[in-house]
């Protein structure tokens, strides 16, 4: 139980930080900005490869960088919709993206501002072309695979956790459950329900209460360890 409840309020609690960092200081926690020069151009080649099939499909419509963000969150909604707009906003978005880092050997080469636009862009694209993989909207199959390298070498550039933050949340749980476990333990085994329980009760409630949690991180559901209990 404690596993399950310290994994889940882990995740929350890097995530929240991780929120707080990009949007204080989005210069250098918008992208990790470690990344090798061999993802950059894996990026670069995915979104050069699939920008000729993003035009086709978009028959000569065309927009601005600003419209195509407009289009893309519109598409990535759950009623978004599918049209000639939507393929030529990932057209104009891969082509902004190749032009950026096609000569970039790392990230810190690139103007703040550009960084922080990047994420946006990365994030409009991955979620799209994750969208259009996931429907089969193109049944080509290499294509298929293209998308899915590319999605994953975007995802790891924005999709990423210092090491200092996991420490940091760790000592903060585990220094914080030393500190007021006595307090936790009495709220849970004596005061949520209106009678004391059995120890089989105490160890069924235990038990699943633990394999809820621990399945919710699995499959990345945002539940509450305290709702569940």
């Amino acid at each position: 139980m404690s596993f399950a409840h310290g994994s889940n309020d882990g995740q929350k609690g890097m995530g929240l930080i991780m929120l707080i960092l990009v949007g204080v200081v989005p210069g250098t926690y918008a992208l990790k900005m470690g990344t090798d020069e061999k993802v950059l151009q894996q990026i670069v080649f995915g979104a050069q490869a699939l920008e000729s099939t993003f035009e086709q499909r978009a028959h000569g419509v065309t927009m601005s960088n600003d419209q195509a963000s407009a289009a893309l969150s519109a598409y990535m909604k759950n009623n978004g919709k599918l049209t000639d707009q939507t393929f030529a906003a990932l057209a104009e978005k891969n082509k902004v993206i190749a032009t950026k880092l096609e000569n970039a050997q790392s990230l810190s080469t690139l103007p703040e501002n550009d960084r922080r636009n990047l994420r946006t862009d990365f994030y409009l694209i991955s979620g799209s072309v994750g969208k259009l993989t996931k429907n089969k909207v193109i049944s080509d199959e290499s294509f298929t695979t293209t998308a899915t390298t590319y999605r994953g070498s975007l995802d790891r550039v924005t999709k990423f956790i210092p090491d200092w933050v996991k420490v940091a949340v760790a000592c903060a749980l585990g220094f914080g459950t030393m500190v007021g476990w006595k307090r936790i333990v009495v709220t849970v085994g004596e005061k949520i329900g209106k009678s004391h329980l059995t120890y089989a009760q105490g160890a069924s409630a235990e038990l699943i209460a633990a394999c809820t949690i621990r399945l919710a991180d699995v499959y990345g559901l945002p539940v509450s360890t305290t709702h569940v209990l």
